[in-house]
């Protein structure tokens, strides 16, 4: 059984994670399918959104199965980071220019908190429980959710998160800006591919710069980000799907997008 579970219909690519017996979390096996799946939302053209989501009812992800990588103090992570080229971190190489979306439906604890810090889109499920539970166990979040979310969170909020462990609901984690909306827990995936569907309808160019824009102007000065901002319009401004776009809107029919 595959640790995976990969579909593309229609534009958008499912990622569900498939250890429900152990509650959805990232052994070495699984991380090694995550990597290979990283390469192919970038390599892959029929690929323009991606939602991620974990099987079974009571688990998105719980980050990374403890009882399958303990530490190993004999293991220099120097030689690991500098010449394996390997943090160590399950969401290594989950750098892309395509939208992401979380679709939590159960426990997102430590790495499951984590993606969603790397991802675009976070929804929730009634019955989501978030949690940064990483101190409790000798460690920290690695895998750059600290300064994402510091981006984004409130720092009392996020200090609360980091310093006591504890795990919040979806209404709290609403009210924080972690998620961008709760759903029942039917209507999970549903409201999750509607979502995904809504933008790979759109000229995927466009929703590729916007995602720049947004992602990489975050890290800037105001006055670079706006420059940056110029430089993304005047790449996008003759392009053949910029053309269909309007052209398609004055006929009053479906654009046919190229990506050119």
């Amino acid at each position: 059984m595959a640790n995976l579970n990969i579909t593309v219909e229609d534009r958008v690519a499912v990622c569900e994670f498939n250890r429900p017996h152990a509650m959805n979390s990232i052994d070495p096996e699984m991380r090694q399918e995550l990597y290979a799946f990283y390469r192919r939302i970038n390599e892959d053209d029929d690929i323009h959104v991606v939602v991620f989501t974990g099987a079974g009812d009571k688990a998105f992800c719980t980050g990374a199965d403890l009882k399958k990588t303990l530490p190993d103090p004999s293991q220099s992570y120097a030689r690991q980071l500098l010449v394996e080229r390997d943090t160590g971190s399950a969401f290594m190489g989950l750098e892309t220019d395509k939208p992401l979306i979380c679709a939590v439906n159960g426990y997102a604890l430590a790495g499951g908190t984590e993606l969603l810090a790397i991802c675009d889109i976070a929804i929730a499920s009634e019955n989501a429980k978030f949690g940064l539970s990483e101190v409790r166990r000798g460690s920290i979040p690695w895998g750059g959710s600290i300064p994402r979310l510091s981006r984004s969170l409130a720092k009392s909020d996020l200090m609360l998160l980091l310093t006591t462990g504890d795990t919040i609901d979806a209404s709290e984690a609403l009210r924080m800006g972690l998620v961008s909306k709760v759903v029942p827990h039917a209507q999970l995936m549903p409201a999750a591919l509607e979502i995904a569907r809504r933008i790979a309808r759109n000229a995927p160019l466009a929703v590729r710069a916007v995602k720049q824009l947004v992602t990489r102007g975050m890290d800037m000065p105001l006055t670079q980000a706006l420059n940056m901002d110029k430089y993304m319009y005047g790449m996008l401004k003759d392009t053949e799907d910029r053309v269909e776009g309007r052209k398609a809107f004055a006929e009053k029919r479906d654009p046919v997008w190229k990506a050119r």
